[in-house]
């Protein structure tokens, strides 16, 4: 089943630190086999990871959410189904340096970060969201169960 989806990946950044094409792939295709009853389903989905600079994320942020500065993650649904029967579910965009930074001040493993905001990204895609505490609880609950699945401690924790 993990093989079921396609997840692309693309940096046009790669500092201060990224993680390797293959991880990216993973952590994605674990949480889209996790994700919620979307992901569970025999469509083939496809994701697109784009790893940028904090100048392209300052950008999109502050054309698409109105947010003049970098982000960690920007969550773009895609244009779904593909004429060759797969599902575009969307693109996350990922911060390099923002994550770097966040990595830092929350004393946590680059990787250990990496991880969660790809598998938060994710969620988004699949339709989660935390507008309000029960959404958020609801997501913070799942993104920490799938992190454990995979050896990451509770990022909130």
């Amino acid at each position: 089943m993990n093989d079921l989806h396609r997840v692309e990946v693309r940096f046009t950044a790669r500092k201060p630190w990224t993680p390797s094409s293959r991880r990216l792939v993973a952590w994605t295709r674990v949480a889209l086999v996790q994700g919620g009853p979307t992901a569970k389903g025999r469509v083939r989905l496809v994701v697109s990871v784009h790893i940028v600079g904090a100048r392209r994320s300052r950008a999109l942020n502050a054309r698409f959410r109105g947010k003049d500065e970098p982000t960690n993650v920007l969550s773009f649904a895609g244009a779904g189904q593909l004429p060759s029967g797969e599902r575009d579910l969307g693109e996350l965009i990922i911060c390099a340096p923002v994550l770097a930074r966040e990595a830092r001040e929350q004393r946590k493993s680059p990787t250990a970060h990496w991880a969660h905001i790809t598998i938060h990204g994710v969620l988004h895609l699949l339709g989660m969201d935390h507008q309000t505490a029960r959404e958020a609880r609801n997501m913070e609950t799942l993104e920490t169960q799938i992190l454990e699945t995979m050896g990451f401690s509770n990022p909130y924790g």
